[in-house]
């Protein structure tokens, strides 16, 4: 089915077709206080669509950024899974970039500086740029110097005139909420230094369409990319992919290494994966064509199985307060006549209510302490770190029931 009008906000191609609707959504992370329930909640379409030009798969309604992100409730360093993994980069990067003293790191969207304090640590110069100023805020209590701004070309060439270039720019999870494509990897190329590094990681579409990750699928996420999709957009820009690297984490990601073309040689990883993505047919519509009907058919496994477990008499709660929790939640028609309760760690959304399905949630430790006899885990994604804390609610005889990429009891 074609979208009209739909054009493409990478190549400007007016030829998209929908994959996947889900409905009116409210924003994933608009979480509310009890004092909210009597104002209208805001709810916008939530629609997936392919560009037929250039392949790239991206949602067709956009919400203005300043109503996403400028008071967040999202706070990394609230998992141990984020914060191994950003360690662990951080080290890799400073021995194979050989960087020091004398380099400079620019992340955008640093959050709560839970990556860039490891280059605090290391003595190596580093800003962040993240608009949320609530965490922003708490990242320069941490000692991480950062800008309450969101990134552009406008924001690259004030910081470049400031004598502020950039040996290394990374930005985790925040190339698919910028609704501008064009003019986010356009401040990359200003930002970097001529034989700098840019270090982008994100969800991959593939992991997305082959899982049934639709979950991963809501309005701050605005594009969900192939390699295929990719190399042009770069390109346009004076800039060349030169490695990439598949990553488990969230469900499947990618790693994409870039800088200015002819800076640095081109690894066998990029037409390895550029091949991968030819061989299943990422550049043709019949790749998507199923992914609608998938989604039903694990949306009817999971309302089945809770429909006979509250048939039976059992109590159910859910784990994970996230914005993937709340794209399942709301798509699914699940609330409190379901669900008991959402159990998360983060004290910042304690005390809150879901969007839409209005699900209190309450400390990550009243799960071993109410004891339902099923817990439906909306953050699949980090699945074993939360089995992990969960011990005392399994040997209690608490079981999680995992909704992605099919239905599971564990």
């Amino acid at each position: 089915m074609n979208v009209h009008p739909l054009t493409c906000r990478s190549c400007g191609a007016a030829r998209g077709r929908l994959i996947l609707d889900l409905g009116n959504q409210p924003l994933a992370n608009n979480l509310l206080a009890p004092a909210d329930l009597g104002r209208a909640e805001p709810r916008f379409p939530l629609r997936l669509a392919l560009c037929e030009a250039c392949w790239l798969v991206q949602i067709t309604d956009i919400v203005p950024p300043v109503t996403l992100f400028s008071e967040y409730l999202y706070f990394s360093s609230f998992s141990d899974a984020m914060l191994r993994h950003a360690a662990e980069a951080v080290t890799g990067y400073i021995q194979e970039f050989s960087l020091g003293a004398g380099s400079h790191v620019v992340e955008v969207a640093s959050n709560d500086g839970y990556l860039l304090r490891n280059f605090v640590a290391a003595g190596i110069p580093c800003l962040g740029i993240e608009p949320a100023r609530n965490i922003a805020e708490v990242a320069r209590r941490q000692g991480v110097e950062t800008i309450s701004r969101f990134f552009g070309s406008e924001l690259a060439d004030e910081l470049v005139a400031q004598g502020r270039p950039a040996d290394l720019i990374l930005g985790n999870n925040v190339f698919a909420h910028a609704p501008d494509p064009n003019d986010f990897v356009g401040g990359l190329a200003r930002l970097l230094k001529p034989d700098g590094r840019i270090v982008l990681e994100f969800p991959y579409a593939c992991d997305l369409i082959e899982h049934v990750e639709f979950d991963t699928i809501y309005h701050e996420h605005v594009f969900y990319f192939t390699l295929t999709a990719l190399l042009p957009l770069f390109a346009r820009h004076g800039l060349e992919i030169f490695a990439v690297r598949r990553l488990p984490i969230h469900g499947g990601s990618l790693r994409l290494s870039a800088g200015r073309v002819g800076a640095h040689p081109v690894t066998a990883s990029v037409a390895a994966l550029l091949q991968e993505e030819q061989a299943k047919g990422v550049n043709s519509p019949k790749y998507y064509a199923d992914f609608a009907d998938r989604v039903q058919r694990i949306r009817g496994d999971l309302l089945d199985l809770l429909r006979s477990l509250k048939a039976a008499g059992k109590s159910i709660a859910a784990y994970g307060a996230s914005a993937k929790g709340s794209t399942l939640l709301n798509f699914y028609g699940l609330g409190s006549e379901t669900l008991d309760f959402v159990a998360d760690r983060s004290t910042a959304k304690q005390g809150r209510l879901t969007p839409g399905a209005h699900l209190p949630i309450v400390a990550a430790e009243e799960l071993a302490q109410r004891r339902p006899d099923y817990a439906v885990l909306l953050t699949w994604n980090f699945a074993e770190e939360i089995l992990r804390q969960q011990q005392a609610y399994r040997m209690a005889g608490g079981k999680f029931i995992v909704p992605v990429p099919e239905v599971r009891v564990l």
